[in-house]
């Protein structure tokens, strides 16, 4: 028994044993940590619905995407870190894996000074700029700077964490990540129902969990010098920090082009009034339950790609890429069924307004089928950024998102005004949505069959 335990939530070395298997265990301890994160944007929904109201629930759903777009460069350090973490650690080459560790610690302490001040000074022009509710928009603003005064745990949360992944360990931010988490809704209940602090109690109750979880990630990256060196002279500008963000930024462009997108949605979104944003918060907190596998089997990919790329074992990468396809697939399409079958339940759960809770039901189901073509997307995608190639997930991103999913929204919303809805039809959200995804899938396995991706490994 406790040897099965050591092997689910052991170190993975990818570059040998059955890829599928290697994949599995890779995945299980980090989808289970990711559905733990998700839990600290849904539990301050869920607070902030329960014990404030709907029109918070808005604002906090409203501030999100915003957030989101702030943070595109950690997203992209955290991922040019992984990759090349991920090769040299399959490579073992000790030298440069000490100098990309060191490299991403200094850009993200560089990055959240940059964050804090430009963010601080755009935070209220932007809500005011997308029409946000003036109901709300207090709200959303108080939100936000709190979020972005305590930016630096959640940054260097994600990038630790990423370095870990790239070195084979996904159980060590589970449990830091698991401690957080229940810290985190321990807070929030205290604050929010206790102290009456209202929105900005959920967002202190986040910083102050994140930082937490960031401290203990870097206890164990200290731990960890059997595989690289932790010294002073790592920390110091090198083309490593070059490297790391010529691999790292396509990923934060994709994340700023789907969080812009998202933020000019939101605009229309508000034009539909707060049951409509308070329904598109509630099908959002759900949605990034039901996306975890997806983006738990991608960024295993990506781990599993890096290290075999680095190990030189191409054909191995294919078999994977095959194998945890179909897993993720598979494991979507339960996910697909649970949706259809317990949506309105799942909804209940945010608030008690009946015809909000009908209104995310119907919706939800518009998505659902959506998410069997992200695991496409997401796999295959995460087997390109392994390898090196993070443009090609970017380009298609950008098609989909800003080309596709976008103009189709506003087009439907026009297409669909009345004199009963003189915004248009609402379900214009969620169509446009789906049908991203679905394109975004059949795109991107064609450019991972086209197989250029092979060709951007690191030297």
């Amino acid at each position: 028994m406790l040897a099965a335990v050591k092997k689910l939530f052991g170190q993975v070395d990818m570059t040998e044993g059955r890829p599928w298997e290697k994949i599995v265990l890779f995945t299980i301890p980090m989808l289970i940590g990711n559905i733990a994160q998700q839990l600290y944007n849904t539990v301050d929904s869920i607070v902030v619905g329960r014990y404030v109201g709907d029109n918070a629930l808005a604002a906090v759903g409203s501030a999100s995407p915003i957030f989101n777009l702030l943070l595109v460069l950690f997203v992209g350090i955290s991922m040019g870190a992984s990759i090349m973490v991920s090769q040299y650690y399959g490579s073992r080459d000790r030298e440069n894996l000490s100098r990309t560790i060191g490299s991403s610690l200094v850009l993200t302490g560089a990055a959240c000074i940059l964050l804090m001040l430009a963010g601080s000074v755009a935070i209220r022009p932007i809500l005011e700029l997308l029409d946000t509710p003036a109901s709300i928009i207090d709200w959303c603003t108080s939100y936000l700077l709190i979020l972005l005064w305590g930016i630096a745990g959640l940054a260097y949360y994600n990038i630790l964490t990423g370095i870990l992944r790239g070195l084979g360990d996904s159980v060590s931010a589970l449990v830091y990540l698991l401690i957080a988490t229940v810290l985190n809704i321990v807070l929030d209940i205290w604050f929010v129902a206790g102290f009456k602090m209202g929105v900005s109690g959920v967002a202190l109750a986040t910083v102050i969990a994140q930082m937490v979880s960031a401290i203990l990630c870097v206890f164990k990256l200290r731990k960890m010098t059997e595989y690289f060196d932790f010294k002073l002279k790592y920390f110091t500008p090198s083309r490593s920090m070059v490297t790391v963000l010529k691999l790292g930024l396509p990923s934060g462009v994709t994340q700023a082009i789907f969080s812009l997108a998202m933020v000019v949605v939101q605009s229309l979104t508000n034009s539909f009034g707060e049951m409509v944003i308070a329904a598109n918060v509630i099908i959002m907190r759900v949605d990034g339950f039901a996306m975890m596998p997806n983006f738990s089997f991608g960024t295993a990919m990506t781990t599993y790609a890096g290290q075999n790329v680095g190990a030189g074992d191409f054909d191995r990468v294919k078999k994977g890429a095959k194998q945890g396809t179909l897993i993720a697939a598979c494991t979507s399409a339960v996910v697909t069924g649970a949706i259809v079958l317990f949506g309105h339940n799942l909804m209940a759960i945010f608030t008690e307004t009946e015809a909000l809770v009908d209104l995310s039901a119907r919706m939800m189901n518009i998505l659902a089928v959506g998410y069997i073509a992200m695991a496409v997307t997401q796999s295959l995608s995460g087997v390109m950024r392994g390898a090196g190639d993070t443009i090609t997930p970017m380009w298609i991103s950008l098609l989909t998102t800003v080309a596709i999913r976008v103009p189709l929204a506003y087009g439907i919303a026009f297409a669909t005004r009345t004199a009963e809805t003189p915004q248009g039809d609402y379900h214009c959200l969620w169509i446009s949505l789906l049908a991203s995804w679905v394109l975004g899938a059949l795109i991107t396995a064609f450019f991972y069959a086209k197989g250029s991706w092979k060709k951007k490994a690191l030297h």
